[in-house]
């Protein structure tokens, strides 16, 4: 693959995007076309190619992963359901492929920011799993690249376009428990140890700075790829930025709020003495203005009660939202009054809404348009700011910044890896 080219394709994104409409091809003008995507991450990845192989009007070109066995058995997975489908290490032939019209991106952490603003810049339309970013500065980028580009950008926080959370949503905000003042939620999880790791060389089957990508560069060790790179900061963002940010969506979703004006965090690394940095036991409340909270409970050492729960409480009563979208309101007496809702997480809705806003060309369609998965993130991001600073972090209201000049800015930003940074950085 020609690096030149892809750099053309990024630095002239938006006439890339301008010539595709006039020409009715590539990322705009779709007619009866099949919608063409890249997958980039073969593990999540693999369960999101599941569902877009159900599609009549999706064709996967490429599936992506800088581990050749996890590429091949998504590559198989394609195979098997009928399609053409090339696999591939570096996700960048994906954003030089004209025919392509958007980037699924399930590849870890540290790689959702960098990994949508290059698509967007390229032309392409973008679905990121959650969390939409690993760090604040990040998700602002992230929104302005897919404005600049008027570009289809989907955050995987699936639970908006369940239909059993839509419909206990839609009752909140009817009013059936009266002013919404509270949301909780929690995610319990049982693991254990990670251990101590040590530094090696990557296995012949991991291109690892591929892996690595924008990240600065560090030492392959044994106990970080594949899953436990979430609980390290330089890649991921522990059980709040991993699970939690599910709950926190669909609390902000109920609560009809944006950003908080004041963050709290406990907790710590309580059942383990290993080389895992974030916590395994934390608790976050965050202030809004107009006498709203949120608050979060994680636990991964317990599986009691076991998975999660949104519960929401208003003058007139109470609502409870469970793991599947099944949902129960009492009144201001604990009685139960009403139950309802429907076992599904909206994964297929989530990505059917995606194509459909691809096709139709409007970004006003998603579900969870990037802003709205950002303002969810950044939740995560301040809770873990205020754990790892050991501060209360005021923010504004408006926009969700803090004017603290004594916390560090590396909680806000990221340095990058030199030879990705003049692809990332506004």
């Amino acid at each position: 693959m020609q690096r030149r080219s892809f750099l053309a394709n990024s630095s002239a994104g938006l006439a890339a995007v301008g010539i595709a409409q006039a020409a009715g091809t590539g990322a705009a003008a779709l007619d009866d076309k099949p919608t063409v995507i890249g997958i980039m991450g073969c593990s999540r990845g693999r369960d999101l190619l599941r569902d877009f192989l159900k599609m009549s009007n999706v064709r996967v070109k490429y599936v992506c992963d800088p581990d050749s066995g996890r590429l091949a058995g998504a590559a198989k997975v394609a195979t098997d359901a009928g399609q053409k489908t090339e696999a591939i290490a570096d996700f960048r032939k994906i954003l030089d492929d004209k025919e392509v019209d958007a980037l699924i991106c399930a590849a870890p952490n540290h790689w959702h920011g960098p990994a949508t603003i290059m698509g967007c810049n390229a032309g392409k339309h973008v679905y990121v799993e959650k969390p939409a970013c690993h760090n604040p500065q990040e998700g602002e980028w992230m929104v302005a690249a897919a404005a600049k580009a008027n570009r289809c950008v989907q955050v995987g926080t699936q639970r908006r376009s369940g239909p059993g959370y839509q419909e206990a949503i839609a009752k909140l905000h009817a009013g059936v428990i009266g002013k919404v003042y509270l949301s909780r939620c929690f995610f319990n999880r049982l693991r254990g140890s990670i251990g101590s790791g040590k530094d090696e060389t990557p296995p012949d089957t991991l291109a690892y700075d591929l892996w690595q990508g924008p990240a600065p560069k560090r030492p392959y060790r044994s106990n970080v790829v594949h899953y436990n790179w979430h609980w390290f900061w330089h890649w991921g963002n522990g059980e709040l930025g991993n699970n939690g940010v599910h709950g926190l969506d669909v609390c902000r979703w109920g609560l009809q709020v944006d950003y908080p004006i004041r963050t709290v965090s406990s907790g710590g690394r309580y059942c383990y003495q290993d080389d895992q940095e974030t916590p395994d036991t934390q608790q976050v409340a965050w202030e809004f203005e107009g006498g709203k909270q949120i608050t979060y409970q994680g636990l991964s050492c317990t599986q009691h009660p076991p998975g999660s729960l949104v519960s929401f409480y208003g003058t007139e009563g109470y609502m409870e939202i469970d793991g599947d979208g099944v949902y129960s309101i009492y009144d201001a007496k604990n009685k139960l009054v009403e139950s309802g809702g429907k076992k599904a997480w909206g994964q297929e809705e989530h990505l059917k809404n995606f194509i459909d806003a691809i096709r139709a060309n409007d970004p006003k369609m998603l579900a969870q348009p990037i802003l709205s998965g950002h303002q969810s993130t950044l939740l995560c991001h301040l809770g873990n700011i205020a754990q790892r600073a050991g501060e209360v972090v005021k923010t504004n209201a408006k926009n969700g910044k803090w004017s603290d000049g004594a916390l560090p800015n590396e909680y806000w930003r990221r340095e990058y890896d030199p030879q990705w940074e003049k692809w990332i950085v506004s």
